[in-house]
């Protein structure tokens, strides 16, 4: 690890912040539903950009901290712009407000349409490539 690495992964998760903390910003200005839409979007577009990212970048899952991009773009921009610890917090929030269902609907949903979009961005870099 070079101390270049570092900043490249701080700068781009700094970015990625902004940009989660923005859009969360947008949606929730826009919708007042008890689905969690705004955590929702943000990381069902991160696995899509993640997945495609990464085919276009040839990244193997083991080693995907190595180069400039990969660790400004897919470790610092999209680990920054993505967010497990939101949804964690979202679920437990609808389970303590007496809402295990959607909770546990928003986890499923969450978990399922996250890896088609993964999938889905691979494909698309797949056939591109």
């Amino acid at each position: 690890m070079q101390p270049l690495d570092v900043m490249w992964v701080g700068l781009g998760g700094g970015a990625g912040s902004l940009l989660r903390w923005w859009i969360g910003r947008v949606v929730g200005e826009r919708y007042h539903g008890s689905f969690p839409l705004g955590t929702f979007l943000i990381n069902i577009t991160g696995a899509f950009v993640i997945g495609y990212l990464s085919i276009l970048f040839g990244v193997d899952w083991r080693d995907r901290y190595g180069t400039v991009l990969n660790a400004g773009v897919l470790t610092g921009i999209l680990g920054g712009y993505t967010t497990f610890s939101s949804m964690q917090l979202d679920a437990a929030k609808l389970a303590g407000a007496n809402r295990p269902g959607l909770a546990a609907g928003y986890l499923l949903a969450s978990t399922v349409a996250g890896l088609i979009a993964a999938a889905l961005g691979a494909g698309l870099a797949y056939l591109q490539h």
